[in-house]
């Protein structure tokens, strides 16, 4: 990764700052270096190469089936073409079940070029989130629609609708913070739960279809970009209006710092 005396790096203290200044994030997924260095031009605070990689760039169903390896891959050619944005990598599934095997795939994320890693779900995960904080590894959590449970959550679907999920949903996103982590994603969840986790952490959370009381957002860039075939509710095609890429990354980061996005269109 290259620096600019001009743009120096993002750092989870810049992030916090922003949360505290009550500054939205913007966060975008990106899977090469020519998209990141677009990305980072157009000023997107956190730049994710998801395991999303699965299904938008390699054509799966579901993102089950992406290796450490595959990951590692692309955080290394997205970190060559940025400066400012903090790079977050996603551990995938299987690479995180126990604390031994998560050190080891952070270890590769981490020497790939990553700032972060992201993991999903709490209870056993908890335990794996103190393990890697206390080791030097920063950790980003994510909650609600967690995409590598899919078939055990029985679907893409909107996730702790009820009072007892959504206190439940708090909790563990408490216990995900007392362990260490520095970071939370909260995923297809009612807006009013996305608010209240907000308000109730002093970590930072982005929310993906969690409503506008999230301290950010992120968008997988494909559906951003109005590729996807069947864009979820919470998604807004920024390439409408739009001349080039560029300009649909810029206005993404103007809609989410303005407060513009998500709007209750967007909202469950």
């Amino acid at each position: 990764m290259t620096t600019s005396p001009n743009k120096p790096p993002l750092t989870l203290d810049n992030l916090a700052a922003m949360k505290r200044d009550g500054e939205k994030i913007a966060m975008l997924t990106c899977y090469d270096a020519t998209f990141a260095h677009a990305m980072d031009q157009a000023g997107v605070d956190i730049v994710l190469v998801g395991d999303s990689l699965g299904m938008v760039v390699q054509g799966s169903t579901t993102t089950v089936g992406v290796t450490v390896e595959e990951v590692a891959y692309h955080v290394e050619c997205v970190a060559r073409g940025l400066e400012r944005a903090f790079l977050l990598a996603d551990l995938p599934f299987g690479s995180y079940y126990d604390e031994v095997t998560a050190m080891d795939s952070a270890v590769s994320l981490m020497q790939a070029g990553g700032a972060m890693v992201k993991l999903e779900g709490a209870g056993p995960m908890v335990a794996v989130v103190e393990y890697l904080t206390s080791r030097g590894v920063p950790v980003c959590g994510h909650l609600g629609l967690t995409p590598q449970s899919v078939h055990q959550l029985g679907g893409f679907k909107v996730q702790a609708r009820d009072e007892e999920a959504a206190a439940q949903l708090v909790d563990q996103a408490v216990a995900l913070q007392d362990a260490g982590a520095r970071l939370l994603v909260v995923e297809c969840v009612p807006a009013a739960l996305g608010k209240a986790v907000a308000e109730r952490l002093q970590i930072p959370v982005i929310g993906i279809g969690a409503g506008a009381g999230c301290d950010g957002q992120v968008l997988v860039m494909h559906d951003m970009l109005g590729l996807g075939a069947r864009a979820p509710k919470f998604v807004r095609n920024f390439m409408s209006g739009g001349a080039t890429i560029q300009d649909a990354f810029a206005a993404y980061v103007q809609a989410v710092r303005t407060g513009q996005f998500p709007a209750s269109e967007h909202m469950y």
